[in-house]
């Protein structure tokens, strides 16, 4: 092929090179990424002052007590005695939040884009040899 034609075939091959080379590695990295990653739980805890500190105290389903303290700059004081929601990482406890966690993983995101590029990209390659 010659002219306009020519000219976007290669530009279609380029790009699916371009989107699946490295798209699917990520995609993989990805996945094994989310795989090894520890889960968030959210539990029922209490709040607790110990030293002019706040702090939440909380168990987990083996029955392990938990708590932490806080500086005051870091959350809204509560009333002690208070229970809240709070959601913590099973394989660190050390690690909170009062609200959900947002979990992203950018090597999924990135992945998956640039593995619909290369496909998109070979599905209008092979649809511009036939016509």
């Amino acid at each position: 092929m010659t002219g306009p034609e020519g000219a976007l075939g290669v530009v279609l091959e380029t790009m699916s090179w371009v989107g699946l080379v490295p798209g699917i590695p990520l995609l993989i990295f990805g996945w094994i990424l989310a795989l090894r990653a520890c889960k968030w739980i959210a539990t029922t805890a209490e709040v607790f002052e110990a030293g002019g500190f706040q702090g939440f105290r909380w168990s987990d389903g083996d029955g392990r007590q938990y708590s932490i303290l806080h500086e005051p700059s870091e959350v809204p004081i509560m009333d002690v005695g208070a229970h809240v929601t709070l959601h913590y990482d099973q394989c660190h406890p050390s690690r909170w939040s009062l609200a959900r966690p947002r979990r992203t993983n950018g090597a999924i995101l990135i992945g998956s884009i640039l593995t619909g590029i290369g496909f998109l990209s070979i599905i209008a390659g092979f649809a511009l040899m036939a016509f």
